[in-house]
């Protein structure tokens, strides 16, 4: 009903004096949204474009405070202040976009052209907040848990889907029937730009030492994490040549207490495990913790299949030459 207000224009969104681009999905479960808004603000940042992320950075302690998370240079905020998505994305983007933490998303943009001196900003799950206008609309679609059955529930009918410019398919690698699945989204949406992705494993990271290593396949491993899709996690894994001999799941979010990581630790010996393995959301949480045993973090990009059409996509939105 609220979509539907906005559309008749009874309700009105707010403009920046700057270009918006956002990033969202249907589902309350992960898409590999996250990974999608670093690619957005990096391919814009190489554009000579001063980007900010926006973000509501749920589940953190105080949800009403605006908190800089990072100025585009260094990082201002600890997990507890930010979110975990929030500092991740930071961490990431360091020197290349600012990201901000704050429910207003129209606030922390004014107050980002005024003291960043901010041109294009990125929505991080943005799809919903009608409240501020966008001048691109970009959709994820996990394909391997399209309407979340497995991991979620729909935030809004798949109709919404009418609202999007680019609808992104991730993880098409781990899917079963792409082709039926394009069929259901064309049937709502045919003018939207449809793209396919996956996700690929840029390596492991020794949590602690930051050291990187391209495999850990053949060590008995035990994995954990606290995302929205964990099923996920576990296939990247495996397509990587890690089996889990061990698996723990948390809610999406959890913010993990020492208790947590000893518990996930004695499973892990239990089961014959030599090392742990978890996501780098799940790592910026872990840094002030005690992990008595060697902990790897698997870190992920995004491949785009026709890269090219999103690239032009994004520098039509920006009002950027699409030959730089």
């Amino acid at each position: 009903m609220r979509a539907a207000l906005y559309h008749r224009g009874w309700l009105k969104s707010s403009k920046l004096n700057a270009r918006v681009i956002s990033v969202g999905n249907l589902t309350a479960g992960g898409t590999g949204k996250t990974p999608l808004v670093e690619y957005v603000a990096r391919t814009v940042a190489a554009t000579g474009k001063r980007v900010c992320i926006l973000t509501r950075g749920y589940g953190r302690e105080q949800p009403g405070r605006q908190i800089v998370v990072s100025d585009g240079a260094e990082i201002l905020a600890t997990e507890k202040e930010a979110g975990d998505e929030p500092l991740l994305l930071a961490q990431k983007l360091k020197g290349h976009a600012a990201v901000i933490s704050d429910a207003d998303r129209l606030a922390a943009g004014q107050w980002a052209i005024a003291n960043l001196k901010s041109e294009v900003f990125v929505l991080d799950d943005g799809f919903q907040h009608l409240q501020l206008a966008r001048d691109l609309n970009l959709v994820t679609v996990d394909a391997s848990d399209p309407w979340g059955g497995g991991s979620g529930l729909l935030r809004e009918p798949i109709q919404g889907l009418q609202r999007a410019d680019c609808i992104v398919l991730t993880r098409t690698d781990q899917a079963g029937d792409v082709e039926t699945l394009t069929r259901e989204i064309k049937a709502v949406n045919a003018g939207a730009l449809l793209l396919g992705s996956r996700m690929r494993t840029a390596g492991f990271v020794r949590l602690g030492t930051g050291e990187m290593t391209k495999e850990i396949a053949g060590a008995a491993a035990a994995a954990f994490s606290a995302i929205g899709n964990h099923d996920s996690f576990v296939r990247q894994l495996k397509a990587e040549g890690v089996e889990a001999v061990s698996v723990v799941r948390f809610r999406d979010h959890h913010r993990y207490a020492q208790s947590d990581i000893d518990e996930v630790v004695s499973k892990a010996e239990r089961a014959g495990a030599k090392c742990l393995v978890t996501t780098a959301k799940d790592a910026v949480k872990l840094t002030s913790l005690a992990v008595s045993m060697p902990c790897y973090v698997l870190d992920i990009e995004i491949e785009i299949a026709q890269e090219d059409r999103l690239v032009k996509l994004l520098h039509a939105a920006i009002e950027v030459d699409s030959t730089l």
